[in-house]
């Protein structure tokens, strides 16, 4: 079911111009929960639950982990619940909404696995509101880092202080543009 219902949430996206991270990114997001076996995922900026769906893949295959999905808007939000219930993954979910970075300062779990796609200029503070829990290590992963100036804070920092690698894709909507995703291992 939960195929189904992640090919539905991807031609929703499409139709919708929803912001979502496409096939390829999510393959490489997929890869990097599947490297780190997470028992908790941080994503900041659910939309209607693509990404949580790829992530969520990982985790029942793995048979181990949640996810708490924070987004700001309350009709995507409504919508992402909706969507992992039907995918039947709703179990391993706990969906919560307002701002990312005042939400991420109410966890008090240890955090292993960090997915910001939330406000590009607000990745720094949601690094910065959830840093005393994220594990030893941990690993962060950032899209939209082609467009580096809104999120300048956050990438000089990540890459000066930790193992940090960039990965480019190119835009299947607009050939000739890239984007990418930066895949940090944080550690103390």
């Amino acid at each position: 079911m939960l195929e189904q219902v992640l090919e539905a949430v991807e031609e929703q996206c499409r139709e919708e111009r929803i912001p979502m991270l496409g096939p390829d990114k999510a393959k490489l997001l997929a890869s990097c929960v599947e490297t780190a076996k997470p028992s908790l995922i941080v994503e900041c900026g659910t939309a209607i639950g693509y990404s949580g769906l790829w992530m969520l893949r990982v985790l029942k295959f793995l048979g181990t982990g949640r996810i708490i999905t924070v987004e700001i808007e309350d009709a995507n939000a409504q919508r992402a619940r909706a969507n992992f219930e039907k995918a039947g993954v709703a179990d391993l979910v706990d969906s919560r909404i307002g701002d990312a970075a005042e939400v991420l300062k109410t966890i008090d779990e240890p955090v292993d696995f960090l997915f910001l796609d939330n406000n590009k200029d607000g990745y720094f503070s949601c690094f910065q509101a959830i840093e005393s829990r994220l594990t030893n290590p941990a690993t962060i992963v950032a899209d939209n880092v082609g467009r580096a100036e809104q999120m300048a804070d956050y990438l000089e920092h990540v890459r000066s202080h930790y193992d940090s690698e960039t990965h480019w894709f190119e835009s299947r909507r607009r050939p000739g543009r890239r984007d990418g995703m930066e895949v940090s291992i944080y550690r103390r």
